[in-house]
C-alpha cells in the first residue's frame, strides 16, 4: 500500500510538471503574434496591400501598408475570436466526452495549424486565417484539459490553475525565438515544423498522464489514471463516477465524518446549469471578463503598427520593442501564481464558526478581482499616452494584468459554481467575451480611418470603460459579508432560543 501511494504521488508530480511544460511552451503561442507579425511582414506576407505614395514638394515617395496591417489585425482578430467562442462548444466536449477525446481533438488542430504556417508563403497569405485560429482553438483546448491537474492538489486548487494560466500567457515568447531564430537565418518553415512534431510528446501525456475521463474534485483516495494502473485499492475515474452516483464511495472508505456527510448532502443538491448562467455572479464575471480581454486583445494586435507610428518607422527601434514586449510574455509564469497564493491563502485555517469552505473560497477570491481590476485600470492608462519609453511600463502592467485575468477567471469559476458545469460555463464565458472582443476590429478601422493613426481617443474610451470592472468585486464583497451577517444572526437567534430553553427547563 505505501508503495503505491508513493508512486500514486509520483504520477501526480509528472502530470503537474508536464502540464506545466505543455502550456509554457504551446499552448498560448498565438498571442505571441506581434513577434510573428514581424517575420511575417519580412518575407512578404500581405505585401501586395502596400501602396507607394508620390512625395509631395520633392520628397521622397513613401510606402503606405495601412491595408497590409488591417489585415494582420484582422487574422489576429479572427483567431483570438476562435480562440473563446469554440471553447463553448469544446467546453461541452470536455464535460460529455473527457480529457482523452478532447485532447486528440486539440492535437489535431494545432498540428494542422502549425503545418499550414509551415507551408504557407507571401503567395498564399491567406493560409493564415485558418493555421491561426486552429492553433489558438488547440491551445486553448490543451489548457482547459489541464486546468483539472489543480483537483490532484487540493489545498492548492486555485495556484496551480493560476500557475498553468500564467504559463499559458508565458508561451507567447515562443514566437520571439522563431523570430531570433528567423534572425540568424533559420526559416519560419523550419521552425513551424519542428513545432509540428512535438504533436508526439502531447499524444504521450494523453495516454500515459492524464485520465481518460475527468479528475474529479474532491479526490477519492487511492486515485490513479492513465496505463498500468493497479486494480487494489484504486479508483479509475469511470468507477469513481458511477459509484459517486450511486453513493458506493461513502461505504468502501473509511466512515464518513459529519463535515463530509454535509458535503455529500450538499452534492446532491448541485445547482442546475441554467441556474448559473442566470446567476448574478456570471453576469458580472462575464462583463469583468469581457472589457478586461477586449482591452488585452486590441493592444495586442495594434501593437505593431502602434510601435511603428511611435518610433517613427525605424525598423531597428521596433524590434527593439518588439522584443521588450516578447520577453516580457515570460514572466507571467511568475506573475500567475501569485493570484493563486492570494485565493488559496485561507486555506489550511480554521473557518469561522458556521462557515463553509465555498464561502472562505468566496470571500478569499474578492481582493484578488479588485486587484486584477485596478491593474487593468493603470495597464490601460499607461496605454493611452504616446510615449515610446513609457510602453515598457505598459507591457510590464500588461504580462502582470493578463496573468492574473486568465487564471483568476478559471479559479472563480472553479470556485463559484459546480464542478460538473465548468467545462460548460468556462466555455459559455468565453464564448460570450469573444463576441465583444470583435469589437477590437472596428476600433482598429476607426483609429486607422476617421482618427488618422492617432489611437488616443480610442484608448481613452476603453479607459473610462474599465471602470466598469470594479463592479465584480463589489459585488462579491457585498455577498460575502451578506451571507456572513446572516450567519451571525442565526447563530445568535439559536444560542438565544438555546439560553430560553434552558430557562425554562
Amino acid at each position: 500500500m505505501q508503495g503505491l501511494e508513493v508512486g500514486t504521488r509520483l504520477r501526480y508530480r509528472l502530470t503537474l510538471a508536464s502540464g506545466m511544460l505543455e502550456c509554457l511552451g504551446f499552448a498560448g503561442v498565438v498571442f505571441g503574434f506581434a513577434s510573428l507579425v514581424f517575420v511575417l511582414k519580412e518575407d512578404g506576407y500581405f505585401s501586395h496591400l502596400c501602396v507607394s505614395v508620390p512625395g509631395t514638394n520633392g520628397t521622397k515617395t513613401t510606402t503606405d501598408c495601412t491595408m497590409q496591417d488591417e489585415q494582420f489585425s484582422l487574422v489576429f482578430t479572427v483567431a483570438s475570436f476562435l480562440n473563446n467562442f469554440m471553447t463553448l462548444i469544446n467546453g461541452y466536449l470536455f464535460d460529455r466526452f473527457g480529457t482523452m477525446v478532447t485532447r486528440l481533438l486539440a492535437i489535431s488542430l494545432y498540428t494542422t495549424g502549425t503545418i499550414l504556417v509551415a507551408f504557407s508563403s507571401a503567395a498564399y497569405s491567406e493560409l493564415l486565417y485558418p493555421a491561426l485560429s486552429c492553433i489558438a482553438v488547440g491551445g486553448i483546448l490543451l489548457l482547459l484539459t489541464n486546468m483539472q491537474v489543480g483537483n490532484l492538489f487540493s489545498s492548492h486548487r486555485s495556484t496551480i490553475i493560476t500557475l498553468y494560466n500564467g504559463a499559458f500567457d508565458s508561451s507567447s515568447a515562443v514566437f520571439l525565438i522563431i523570430k531570433v531564430l528567423h534572425e540568424q537565418g533559420i526559416s519560419l518553415r523550419s521552425s513551424l515544423l519542428v513545432l509540428s512534431s512535438c504533436s508526439v510528446i502531447h499524444l504521450l501525456r494523453t495516454f500515459l498522464l492524464m485520465p481518460k475521463t475527468h479528475i474529479p474534485y474532491p479526490l477519492p483516495q487511492h486515485f490513479t489514471y492513465g496505463l498500468n494502473c493497479r486494480k487494489a485499492n484504486t479508483y479509475n475515474v469511470e468507477q469513481f463516477e458511477r459509484m459517486k452516483d450511486s453513493g458506493v464511495i461513502a461505504s468502501q472508505e473509511s466512515p464518513a465524518e459529519p463535515e463530509d456527510q454535509a458535503q455529500a448532502q450538499d452534492s446532491e443538491n448541485v445547482a442546475s446549469f441554467r441556474s448559473c448562467v442566470l446567476s448574478w455572479f456570471f453576469l458580472w464575471h462575464l462583463l469583468w471578463l469581457s472589457i478586461m480581454q477586449l482591452r488585452h486583445y486590441l493592444f495586442i494586435g495594434t501593437l505593431n503598427p502602434m510601435l511603428n507610428r511611435l518610433a517613427e518607422n525605424d525598423p531597428d527601434l521596433v524590434s527593439q520593442y518588439t522584443n521588450a514586449f516578447a520577453i516580457t510574455q515570460l514572466f507571467g509564469v511568475l506573475c500567475a501564481p501569485w493570484n493563486g497564493l492570494l485565493m488559496d491563502r485561507h486555506k489550511g485555517k480554521p473557518l469561522a464558526p458556521g462557515e463553509t469552505a465555498l464561502e472562505a473560497d468566496l470571500r478569499s477570491s474578492s481582493l484578488s478581482l479588485l486587484l486584477t481590476s485596478v491593474q487593468c485600470l493603470l495597464f490601460s492608462l499607461c496605454a493611452s499616452f504616446p510615449l515610446l519609453p513609457l510602453q515598457y511600463i505598459t507591457f510590464v502592467l500588461q504580462v502582470i494584468n493578463r496573468s492574473f485575468l486568465y487564471g483568476g477567471n478559471a479559479a472563480f469559476i472553479s470556485i463559484a459554481f459546480p464542478a460538473c458545469h465548468f467545462g460548460k460555463l468556462y466555455g459559455l464565458l468565453m464564448a460570450l467575451s469573444a463576441i465583444i472582443s470583435l469589437l477590437q476590429y472596428p476600433c482598429f478601422a476607426l483609429v486607422k480611418g476617421a482618427l488618422h493613426g492617432d489611437p488616443f481617443l480610442v484608448d481613452a474610451a476603453l479607459s473610462l470603460l474599465s471602470l466598469l470592472v470594479f463592479i465584480h468585486p463589489l459585488y462579491v464583497f457585498i455577498h460575502c459579508r451578506k451571507v456572513a451577517r446572516q450567519r451571525e444572526d442565526y447563530t445568535q437567534s439559536d444560542n438565544n432560543g438555546s439560553k430560553m430553553a434552558e430557562a425554562e427547563f
